[in-house]
């Protein structure tokens, strides 16, 4: 990690989108972590470190973070923090900043790739409109090259989460 690597400006960033002030008063005193549910089921996950990178301006390393999209906004960080940081609003800050810069969920990305290869998010295959017949409604076609269309070939094919610019 190179000092070069930081943007100064990134907390403030965060600050001005909504509920993303808090970040502002974040000591990373790590009582956030001791109550989190995700971080039990997935050590990996800790608010605390991505609080840090994102005061430390570590942008690109937060924002490409797949662990951003993990929290589960049950607000029990804010039950404990002695700062009063609701961490899971300040969290939903950064997705926020993440999904403007082009970084897609994991549940995103599986949903593009659907909809680039189905044109919707279920398959309607030959047994569904089957069904759909002896119901008497018509046939669902396949048509991705609408979706593509209407949203552009970008929205067919969003940037991971974890990959760099």
């Amino acid at each position: 990690m190179r000092l070069n690597d930081c943007d100064p400006g990134f907390k403030q960033e965060i600050a001005r989108e909504p509920g993303g002030q808090g970040i502002q008063a974040c000591f990373a005193c790590a009582a956030c972590t001791a109550r989190c549910p995700v971080g039990e089921l997935k050590p990996e996950y800790d608010p605390r470190r991505l609080l840090r990178l994102a005061v430390l301006g570590r942008r690109e390393e937060v924002l490409a973070s797949p662990l951003i999209w993990l929290c589960c906004s049950c607000q029990s960080c804010s039950e404990v923090c002695p700062q009063d940081v609701r961490c899971s609003d300040v969290l939903t800050a950064i997705k926020n900043l993440a999904a403007r810069a082009g970084y897609a969920p994991p549940s995103g990305q599986a949903m593009a790739r659907q909809l680039a290869a189905h044109g919707r998010l279920l398959t309607v295959g030959e047994f569904e409109n089957e069904k759909r017949a002896e119901l008497g409604l018509p046939p669902v076609s396949e048509e991705p090259a609408d979706y593509q269309a209407i949203l552009g070939a970008e929205a067919a094919a969003p940037r991971p989460a974890g990959e760099g610019a």
